[in-house]
């Protein structure tokens, strides 16, 4: 969730946008006195609780601190920043489980360092934003996921088409941060806050097994390397060393020689080529050997369009075919794996233990699932898997109704189409997209 900035956050952050723009070589070096700026950390608090999150080791929550007392909080934490007294805390490893049934570790920071780290986004964030090549869209005001979609797109429609489909093993945990640090102090020379990243990116991770019995790692500090996805400051780290491939990349020459253009959004990205991709895929796997990244030789791939397709942000990329005129061109649906997920989830809200909610609870948490899932998915010829998906949600419905009521058969006839639409107010995705102003553009 982004908030809007008040006016003197906003008006600072404007300032060294500008002065980073300005000037390209220009180092600051005053910048640790404005993290504890009472309007900036306030924001921040602000930014942070927003976003929500569960406890780091500690277990303190926004709750918490609410009935302590925000105010007070803040006061405290604005003099352990002034006085240095502020120290790293351990982050709190969990794991997330993906589509593929593997998981994602994740570190959550306790919400005192989230909060300080919230408040070094907001600084440093304009003057790297300064910095950053157009071919980065992840954590960027103004670009989105959709944009990057677009963009490759544009690029295979305009003859780019042999993709070198990349992927990086771990990218976030790989992260050297010697490398790092160095994107850091290029534009950065305040010792203060360079100590303080430095101190972020070496703290230990706390992790509790399936026993309750907790170990603590320092795998980050020994190894060197590792930026905790889970992190506010994250994000901005990583994409400041994706920065260093996207430089080499134009520096090396490999741009023109390919005639490639990479489209990056966090640690995917591809690059679409008018020339030999292979090559560029050899190119591609030397910058990332001097940068200490590892390539996943399992996901990492040439594709040739349109003989192949591949995927990139859950859209795939290949060869579509219009649903008026029957015609095939090149370009970009959402995945089949993404449509099977996404019903998948549908079928887990509609499971015979969720027949307690009420039908207005229910089907409104299904129809902002739906809208959520379109906001997205809404590039290409879509009306396919937006049928299959109206169906299947509906085919669903109408069993969680018979359970609820106890009704005999599969609920055509006491639930139909008009009952679900007119009565529930179920959303359906084709109807529902028609009526949009950008679709009738």
């Amino acid at each position: 969730m982004s908030l809007i900035p008040p006016e003197k956050v906003w008006k600072l952050q404007k300032t060294l946008q500008a002065k980073a723009k300005d000037a390209p070589d220009y180092r600051f070096y005053a910048l640790y006195d404005k993290l504890y700026r009472r309007d900036v950390l306030e924001f921040a608090y602000r930014s942070c609780r927003a976003n929500g999150g569960a406890a780091g080791v500690d277990g303190q929550t926004f709750a918490d601190i609410e009935a302590y007392g925000r105010e007070r909080w803040l006061d405290e934490l604005t003099e352990e920043l002034r006085t240095g007294a502020y120290r790293a805390e351990p982050v709190r490893r969990v794991y997330i489980e993906k589509a593929n049934g593997k998981q994602r570790p994740l570190g959550i920071p306790t919400v005192k360092t989230r909060v300080v780290q919230m408040a070094v986004v907001l600084v440093l964030g304009p003057i790297f934003e300064a910095d950053l090549p157009s071919e980065q869209y992840a954590y960027r005001r103004r670009h989105s996921a959709l944009d990057a979609v677009n963009r490759v797109f544009e690029l295979i429609r305009s003859g780019h088409t042999q993709v070198v489909d990349a992927d990086l093993s771990g990218y976030f945990d790989t992260i050297p941060h010697a490398e790092l640090m160095k994107s850091v102090t290029r534009r950065v020379s305040d010792g203060r806050l360079l100590r303080l990243i430095k101190a972020w990116l070496e703290a230990p991770v706390e992790e509790t097994d399936e026993r309750g019995h907790t170990r603590r790692s320092t795998r980050n500090k020994d190894e060197g390397r590792g930026c905790p996805q889970g992190a506010p400051i994250s994000p901005l780290l990583a994409n400041l060393y994706m920065r260093r491939f996207i430089l080499g990349w134009k520096k090396l020459g490999y741009e023109r020689r390919f005639r490639a253009r990479i489209v990056n959004y966090a640690d995917d990205f591809v690059i679409c080529c008018r020339g030999d991709a292979a090559q560029a895929d050899l190119a591609m796997r030397e910058i990332m050997g001097r940068l200490g990244l590892t390539v996943n030789e399992e996901k990492t791939h040439v594709c040739r369009l349109p003989e192949e397709s591949f995927d990139f942000l859950s859209y795939t990329f290949g060869r579509c075919r219009s649903a008026k005129t029957g015609r095939e061109y090149l370009g970009s649906q959402p995945s089949e794996k993404e449509v099977k997920q996404f019903m998948r989830e549908i079928s887990a809200e509609t499971r015979r233990k969720k027949t307690g909610r009420s039908h207005q609870a229910q089907v409104a948490l299904l129809n902002q699932k739906l809208v959520g899932w379109a906001n997205y998915f809404c590039l290409g010829p879509v009306s396919r898997p937006y049928r299959r998906i109206d169906y299947h949600v509906r085919q669903r419905v109408r069993r969680w109704l018979c359970r609820k009521h106890k009704v005999r058969g599969r609920g055509y006839s006491r639930f139909p189409d008009r009952y679900l639409d007119e009565a529930l107010g179920l959303v359906r995705l084709g109807q529902w997209r028609r009526n949009l102003p950008w679709a009738k553009a």
